[in-house]
């Protein structure tokens, strides 16, 4: 593997920043924003994140031997220069954090890789993984790792590009307008993904229409004679395709879809379908449950198809896929009952999802969902959570056992539809495990979903642990 290095006047060119110079020329091997993990030939931004600030930590970088820092324009001062910065090549810019993603857009533009770019409002992650599966089938693909998917994460996947890549698959997040429209400005995408477009992050956005501007910001970023790929059974993108300057391609159920899977058979953590191409048919088996995994999949074939794979390479990618932990994932515990683990992130749009493949899976035995809140939906919180109560059940969930702020809104909900108290249960973690350990028995389901920040994960690790004397 080719090492790319990192010059002076590369740096500066991508910045645009104001050098101090040290006294010998120094190149560098790579970039960090990790003070903890540098390494002496690495460069080194100091970026202001949500708990730490960069620049409090450029001495102990300089004492590791690190001689190459950019550092904002205002926070640089003669009491540092005084601590040895002399020493060091020191790029002096405006912004850090605008400094890090005009590097990462340097960099990327070295390489004529193909580059997909992925958000939407629910199975970004997914998509993503399976995207890179159908592509690995053919190319040595980069990906985001975790949830490296913001302007800190974008820019830090970008650097591990090197020249024994074939093709890149990265994840775009977004909470607030002009987000996305950053990100995509530093990929550069010659193919871009929407998969969907609900009631996401509300709370920065406003409206279901402010969502759908955000997403649409993916698009003016696609290289000219790129596509962008459109969720055809999602009416918010077939507005948004309608408008798009690009070559549209779409994936759905519907005839009209590009993409498009016919025959679903739902199995107990697999789904079958049959993959429809505009030449090509053939069965595909995805090893996870749930109806909208199977529109993760086609977004993800739609990749493969503009990429030149066939009908047997996509096949391939996607049944080598394997769910993200947190994403889906069928266990069964001890006690015999099953666990659905969606435990890493919900909004609106994910968490009816869920609990569709809930009842669908659940047959004629017990189905349990536990839920907690949902964050970042805004003025409207009250009312998302009120609904997903209300659709629980009316989708014939047998009962609800509810943790976190929202708990009374989600059961005002589901007591419209006719549950009764008896059927829904709040509570902490502990106490909901407890009365779930009593309530299912040997073949039942539970559904295990919450944001991020509910920490629900913990439910899902005691669940699986409880034996005979937890009952």
């Amino acid at each position: 593997m080719e090492t790319v290095v990192w010059t002076i006047d590369e740096i500066i060119k991508a910045t645009g920043g104001e050098l101090l110079a040290a006294k010998s020329f120094h190149g560098f091997t790579g970039i960090s924003i990790d003070s903890r993990n540098i390494s002496d030939n690495e460069l080194f931004v100091a970026v202001k994140g949500q708990n730490h600030d960069g620049h409090g930590f450029v001495q102990d970088v300089i004492k590791k031997g690190v001689r190459g820092i950019v550092v904002d324009r205002e926070k640089f001062s003669p009491m540092i220069e005084a601590r040895g910065i002399s020493d060091v090549y020191c790029i002096l810019v405006d912004d850090t954090i605008r400094a890090l993603g005009d590097l990462a857009a340097f960099h990327r533009q070295r390489f004529s890789i193909p580059i997909i770019c992925i958000t939407g409002s629910n199975g970004k992650t997914t998509t993503k993984e399976m995207t890179a599966s159908i592509l690995g089938q053919k190319f040595k693909t980069l990906k985001t790792l975790g949830n490296l998917n913001n302007e800190f994460g974008v820019p830090l996947t970008i650097f591990r590009m090197n020249h024994s890549h074939g093709a890149a698959v990265l994840e775009l997040g977004m909470n607030h307008p002009g987000e996305i429209r950053r990100l995509s400005e530093i990929c550069r995408p010659d193919l871009g993904i929407i998969t969907n477009i609900g009631p996401a992050h509300l709370e920065g956005l406003g409206s279901i229409e402010n969502v759908m501007s955000a997403k649409g910001e993916l698009i003016e970023n696609i290289k000219q004679d790129g596509v962008i790929i459109l969720n055809g059974d999602d009416t918010c993108s077939l507005r948004l395709g309608g408008t798009a300057r690009r070559k549209v391609s779409y994936f759905g159920r519907s005839i009209y879809a590009d993409i498009r899977a016919i025959d679903i058979v739902k199995q107990q953590k697999q789904t079958v379908f049959t993959l429809e191409l505009p030449n090509e048919k053939i069965s595909v088996t995805i090893n996870a449950p749930g109806q909208f995994m199977v529109l993760n999949a086609l977004a993800a074939s739609a990749v493969g198809y503009l990429s030149g794979l066939n009908a047997s390479e996509i096949k391939s990618g996607i049944e080598a896929f394997t769910p993200v932990k947190g994403r889906m994932n069928v266990k069964e515990s001890r006690l015999g009952f099953f666990i659905i683990d969606d435990s890493y992130n919900a909004n609106p749009g994910s968490m009816e999802a869920a609990i569709k493949t809930l009842v669908s899976l659940k047959g004629r035995e017990k189905g349990a969902l536990v839920a907690g809140d949902m964050l970042e939906l805004g003025k409207d919180a009250q009312r998302l959570h009120e609904n997903i109560g209300q659709f629980a059940a009316g989708s014939g969930v047998n009962r609800l056992f509810l943790t976190g702020d929202y708990a009374p809104s989600v059961k005002k909900g589901a007591q419209s539809q006719g549950m009764t108290d008896q059927d829904i249960i709040i509570g902490d973690k502990s106490e909901l495990v407890k009365s779930l350990v009593k309530f299912l028995a040997p073949k039942d389901w539970v559904l295990v979903k919450g944001s991020r920040g509910a920490g629900m994960e913990e439910i899902v690790k005691q669940l699986e642990a409880a034996d005979e004397t937890a009952a």
